[in-house]
């Protein structure tokens, strides 16, 4: 008789914490995806930070070069 009454109790015991699993699992899974995310937002921001100062040097760079040209013509005119 004891095992006619646990067997339901077991089972339902059993169902209760696989449910309680698969929520953990469904949160587990949102979490890893909303990380996920904001990981690719951050390389995005990182990417354009990255191109944005690749723009700043190059700028740089065409602004050294110019005045260097200019010092060569000063001197070639001396």
């Amino acid at each position: 008789m004891p095992a006619a009454v646990q067997a339901p109790i077991i089972l339902i015991s059993q169902d209760r914490e696989a449910d309680k699993d698969h929520l953990s699992a469904e949160h587990d899974y949102e979490v890893n995806l909303k990380s996920e995310l904001e990981i690719m937002a951050l390389h995005d921001k990182i990417d354009l930070l990255r191109e944005k100062q690749w723009n700043e040097l190059i700028s740089i760079q065409q602004e050294q070069v110019k005045l260097l040209v200019q010092l060569v013509e000063n001197q070639n005119k001396e």
